[in-house]
């Protein structure tokens, strides 16, 4: 299926489970910068919207509703994105809700959100950038979940594969020899190992045919990470 479908089929799931503020709160919330965000960031980078919700009611500090953007919940990771514009809403936000908004984001954080800004102008013109950011960012979590479930990476290996989100993907042997500390034999050894597992391809040098760097294949939806 694709994007429109399942975004479509996403959100009347959730439309289907809600009732009263919180369905009104999402037909009312869900507006074009959201869409956005799930279609030119999101999909991109996980194919899917497992466990992404929107317009996701949590209780601020003083016992009120408040609804964020989204909150992705994969296991007990647990993250708030917020849509960040500069439309007539913000321009004409006084100080007194200014504030409120900004002890909501601290409140998040203390009830163990990891609080994302994403700003609704590179949404329109540079996706690329903010699909780069959140990999960076989400990579380490997904790794760490993988690891505690006993799949199928070493610490060495996540710490290449955390790297290589770090590194936009490419990665010189000679790099993680200095990155890691470790001899160019157990790069190699590693290298392999997440080359057979499917995460990296080898890339020959022209004229020697040796391997000059190693290109991370990402897929977010690999069974591994999930």
């Amino acid at each position: 299926m694709g994007f429109a479908e399942e975004h479509c089929k996403w959100l009347e799931d959730h439309k289907n489970r809600r009732s009263g503020e919180r369905l009104d709160r999402l037909k009312r919330g869900h507006g074009h910068g959201e869409q956005m965000f799930v279609e030119r960031v999101w999909w991109p980078i996980f194919g899917h919207m497992a466990d992404l919700h929107p317009e996701y009611e949590v209780m601020d500090w003083r016992g009120r509703p408040y609804f964020v953007d989204f909150v992705w919940k994969p296991g007990q990771v647990k993250f708030a994105f917020e849509i960040k514009g500069d439309g007539p809403h913000v321009q004409n936000t006084d100080r007194t809700r200014y504030r409120q908004e900004l002890n909501r984001e601290t409140y998040l954080q203390i009830a163990g959100y990891r609080v994302v800004a994403v700003p609704y102008d590179d949404l329109e013109s540079a996706p690329e950038l903010t699909i780069s950011l959140l990999k960076s960012l989400l990579v380490p979590s997904l790794l760490k979940k993988a690891e505690g479930e006993g799949r199928l990476y070493t610490r060495l290996e996540s710490d290449i594969l955390w790297l290589a989100a770090r590194w936009n993907g490419s990665i010189r042997p000679v790099d993680l020899v200095n990155e890691l500390g470790v001899n160019p034999r157990t790069v190699k050894k590693l290298m392999n190992s997440l080359c057979e597992k499917g995460k990296f391809r080898p890339i020959p040098a022209p004229v020697s045919n040796r391997v000059c760097r190693y290109e991370y294949i990402h897929s977010f939806m690999d069974t591994e990470l999930w």
